[in-house]
């Protein structure tokens, strides 16, 4: 099968694809439902609208920000709910978005003018679980550089801590990308125990052996 008949055959997945993407544009011209759904420190913290935490999760900033999220999204997703099921997939997304908001909540909890929106956690988290599953798939980051999933997910996570505990100043959510990557791998080896003990077998098998 192809990557559209596996994602045809992948309800939430596509749902997600779908969502995202209709509400986003919606939300482009349109800036009172941004501020209706937009992650607002101050306003969950002074009205608890704790809501905030998933439905900034289906808007992104501009058309190159959703492409970007729905990107990964599209070649990740379908394996993985695959893999998991429809119900384990859903559990891993949604867990890795509540996850990405309250790690971006306890960097920014000081800070009552943070706003912030985008898929960016659950996508993290997607992708970090679909490498325990499948640490030797290869992706090219930035199209071109082969590398195994394994090893970019392990970057990734790196980069973001570092990131995140800089406070770098680059417009990304870099907390949400490190909160939703670490809950993606959490879940896996909560409720998969079989994945990482195969993921380390596939490293050592990976290793040579001694004369």
């Amino acid at each position: 099968m192809n990557e559209i008949e596996i994602l045809l055959r992948s309800p939430a997945t596509l749902a997600l694809l779908v969502s995202n993407v209709v509400i986003s544009i919606a939300a482009f011209n349109n800036a009172k439902l941004v501020d209706q759904l937009l992650y607002d420190i101050g306003r969950m913290r002074r009205n608890k609208e704790w809501y905030r935490a998933v439905t900034s999760g289906f808007i992104h900033g501009d058309p190159f920000h959703l492409f970007m999220n729905m990107l990964a999204l599209y070649f990740m997703g379908p394996y993985l709910e695959f893999t998991t099921g429809t119900f384990g997939f859903l559990v891993i997304y949604f867990a890795a978005l509540l996850a990405g908001s309250a790690w971006t909540y306890m960097d920014h909890f000081r800070d009552m003018n943070y706003k912030a929106l985008g898929a960016s956690g659950a996508v993290s988290g997607i992708t970090t679980a679909a490498a325990v599953f499948y640490p030797f798939a290869e992706i090219r980051l930035f199209f071109a550089l082969p590398m195994p999933l394994g090893v970019f997910a392990l970057c990734y996570i790196v980069f973001s801590a570092w990131a995140s505990r800089s406070n770098m100043r680059d417009g990304i959510g870099h907390g949400a990308h490190l909160g939703g990557a670490l809950a993606g791998i959490a879940i896996v080896c909560l409720f998969w125990p079989e994945a990482p003990q195969g993921a380390w077998e596939q490293f050592m098998a990976t290793l040579p052996t001694s004369l």
